[in-house]
C-alpha cells in the first residue's frame, strides 16, 4: 500500500535528522573533545546505511527530496508519486528537529546556536559565500545520485547498494560540513530551519533549489550513461 511508502519514507527521514543532526547538535563536541567532523559525517552515513536495509524493500528508502525528483528524472520514480513522498520526508525530519530539540534542551546551559542547521556567508561554518555553497550543494547532490542511481542498477554487485550510498553520504560530509553544514537534502535542512529561525529560514531556499537541482542532474546524467537492462526499474527484477 502506498500508505506504507509514505510511513516509511517518514520513519526513515526521521532517523536520518535525528541520528545525523544530534551527532552535531549533541556529540560533535562535547564536552571538549566529541565525535568532530568525522563522527558526524559518519552518522549521516550509518543514518541511510541502517535504513536502507530496514525500508529499502518498502519504500525504496529515497529519505530525500532530491533524491525522489532525481530518481524520477533518472526515469526510476514515477512522477505522480513525488509530492506524497517529500511531504512524508518533511514531516519525518520535522518531528526528529522536535525531538531532537527537546532532549537537547534538557541539557543545562542549552544553547540553541545553529542547531545543525545549514547557511551561506556569515552562517557557513567556513564563511563560504552564497556561490561556493550553492555550486557545492548542487554538485554534492548531483554526484550523490549517481552513486545512487549506479549501485542500485540492474548490473550493480546485489546487496551493496545500502553501503557504497552511505559511504558516498560520508565522503559528501567530509568535504562539505566546513561549506554549508551539508545539506543535499531539502527535508533534514528543513527540520533544524525552523526551530532556528531567522536567518536560517531566510537561507533555506538554497538548501531546497540546490540540492533539487542537483539530484535532477545527477538522475538524467547517470540515465544518458547507462539505461537499465530489459525487465529491470529501479535495480529490482521486474521480469
Amino acid at each position: 500500500m502506498d500508505m506504507k511508502k509514505y510511513a516509511a519514507e517518514a520513519i526513515g527521514t526521521f532517523w536520518l535528522t535525528f541520528a545525523g543532526c544530534g551527532s552535531a547538535v549533541i556529540a560533535a563536541g562535547f564536552p571538549q573533545v566529541g565525535i568532530g567532523l568525522v563522527g558526524v559525517s559518519l552518522a549521516f552515513g550509518l543514518s541511510v546505511v541502517t535504513m536502507a536495509y530496514a525500508i529499502g524493500h518498502i519504500s525504496g528508502c529515497h529519505l530525500n527530496p532530491a533524491v525522489t525528483v532525481g530518481l524520477a528524472a533518472g526515469g526510476r520514480f514515477p512522477a505522480g508519486q513525488i509530492l506524497p513522498y517529500v511531504i512524508a520526508q518533511v514531516c519525518g525530519a520535522i518531528v526528529a528537529a522536535e525531538l531532537l530539540y527537546v532532549i537537547a534542551n534538557g541539557a543545562p546551559g542549552f544553547d540553541l546556536k545553529g542547531f545543525a542547521a545549514n547557511g551561506y556567508d556569515t552562517h557557513s561554518p567556513g564563511q563560504y559565500s552564497m556561490v561556493a555553497c550553492f555550486i557545492t550543494e548542487v554538485v554534492m547532490t548531483m554526484m550523490f545520485l549517481f552513486v545512487i542511481m549506479g549501485s542500485t542498477h540492474g548490473r550493480a554487485p546485489a546487496g551493496f547498494a545500502p553501503l557504497a550510498i552511505g559511504l558516498a553520504l560520508v565522503m559528501i560530509h567530509l568535504v562539505s560540513i566546513p561549506v554549508t553544514n551539508t545539506s543535499v537534502n531539502p527535508a533534514r535542512s528543513t527540520g533544524p530551519a525552523l526551530f532556528v529561525g531567522g536567518w536560517a529560514l531566510s537561507q533555506l531556499w538554497l538548501f531546497w533549489v540546490a540540492p533539487l537541482i542537483g539530484g535532477g542532474l545527477g538522475g538524467v546524467l547517470y540515465r544518458w550513461l547507462s539505461e537499465e537492462p530489459s525487465g529491470v526499474v529501479a535495480g529490482v527484477k521486474t521480469a
